[in-house]
């Protein structure tokens, strides 16, 4: 399984064996972080798109709809690796809302070149966060949009 990690000047964010996604799952997408992470911003790479064995897949194919958990796992990195705000839980939040999505294509496991996903934090209001995304492929924008997130606070289940 892939980890997410932080570039070189910076901490690091595991998404750990065994960790589950909100369907349970035990996977991770987004492979790591490239250069350019910063405290808006965050540009990740992935290949699990081409995998058989990825578990967002329905009768062999990945819907492009799935770019959505793969920007929603960037910009969990991206909370995690640059912090969420005083008693937020950067590891535990809610997808409030997916608005403005725009798809460019039907799949993503029949894009051959590895997706880059790029999230944007927008709005950072106490435990409420707004990030744009867009998920492309050698140089060609195959999904974008905007999600909400709501943290957890410290303590809180």
């Amino acid at each position: 399984m892939p980890s997410l990690s932080a570039p070189s000047a910076g901490p690091t964010a595991r998404t750990a064996p065994g960790d589950a996604d909100s369907f349970g799952n035990t996977f991770c997408i987004a492979s790591s972080p490239k250069s350019g992470c910063g405290r808006r911003t965050i540009a990740c790479r992935a290949t699990s798109h081409r995998s058989a064995g990825n578990p967002l897949r329905h009768e062999g194919r990945l819907p492009a709809l799935a770019g959505i958990e793969y920007a929603a796992q960037a910009l969990a990195a991206h909370c995690a690796l640059v912090g969420a705000g005083a008693d937020l839980r950067a590891d535990h939040g809610v997808l409030a809302g997916v608005r403005a999505v725009a798809m460019r294509v039907d799949r993503l496991d029949d894009i051959h070149e590895v997706l880059d996903v790029r999230a944007e934090r927008l709005i950072a209001d106490g435990a409420r966060l707004l990030y744009s995304f867009v998920v492309q492929a050698g140089g060609r924008e195959l999904l974008s949009g905007r999600v909400a997130v709501v943290l957890r606070e410290e303590g809180a289940r």
